[in-house]
């Protein structure tokens, strides 16, 4: 794909988000987009946002449990990257309505990291030695196209969804929780909505981030230390809308919530 039109879409995409007003699938117009495409796409986004003042914090992984992937239609994980406009902090209220288009929440498994992961190359040992913490967290993921009508390439073109993210107040060492068993329950207004465990990503939560840094790493992309990586969904997306309130709690990690507006 010529490098106007990677802008061009780049830039429609970056005009939905502020206007909140959704496009049709980048892959529904006759135009053949690899997913080279797609991710030089959301750098093109990605570069509208820094010049507006954002600044990355991180990376995540997405599409990663057989829910999730049986509800898209999209079947490999995708990836994107995380701004510090995106976070909130646990207990906070979230905009939603003035921000977002079509939210959905996800609960999940943030990675802080001490070291840098360089991939290709790299393997479990080395996300697990390179991460500072574990925290629990709540992904509220958007579509900039219409009616969640995307395939690969339109996710990762539009930054893997991302909307907005929350992280809980409890951080624990990787090496004191079992990411692979660790149970997760979400809770909706007070009613237990879904629940899940650390094996619903990819068999594990490392094993989505070990996935991110070696895919990321093919396009000469790091995981630096200091960043937040987003591992994944465990349990099914949730249509979120202003008044309601979440709750996630993930055994041996702790607990995130969160208020819409």
């Amino acid at each position: 794909m010529e490098q106007t039109r990677i802008q061009a879409l780049g830039d429609e995409l970056y005009q939905a988000m502020l206007s909140r007003e959704a496009v049709t699938p980048l892959t529904g117009r006759g135009e053949d987009i690899t997913i080279n495409d797609a991710y030089h796409i959301s750098l093109r986004m990605l570069e509208r946002r820094l010049a507006d003042g954002a600044s990355i914090i991180g990376k995540k992984i997405g599409v990663t449990s057989k829910a999730v992937q049986n509800m898209l239609n999209v079947h490999q994980p995708d990836f994107g990257y995380l701004t510090d406009d995106m976070v909130f902090n646990s207990g906070e209220i979230m905009p939603i309505s003035d921000r977002l288009i079509a939210p959905r929440a996800e609960g999940e498994i943030a990675f802080i990291l001490k070291k840098d992961l360089i991939g290709p190359g790299i393997t479990n040992a080395d996300v697990l030695a390179a991460t500072e913490c574990v925290m629990p967290c709540f992904e509220i993921v958007d579509s900039r196209i219409q009616d969640w009508k995307i395939a690969i390439q339109d996710t990762v073109a539009d930054n893997a969804s991302c909307g907005l993210f929350v992280l809980g107040d409890q951080a624990v060492s990787p090496r004191k929780v079992d990411l692979v068993t660790c149970g997760m329950v979400v809770e909706k207004n007070g009613s237990v909505l879904s629940a899940g465990a650390g094996a619903a990503a990819l068999g594990s939560p490392v094993n989505c981030v070990t996935w991110l840094a070696n895919t990321l790493g093919e396009f000469g992309i790091t995981l630096k230390a200091g960043e937040v990586i987003l591992s994944g969904s465990l349990v099914p997306l949730e249509p979120v809308k202003a008044g309601d309130y979440m709750r996630v709690d993930i055994g041996g990690i702790g607990s995130a919530s969160v208020r819409f507006a």
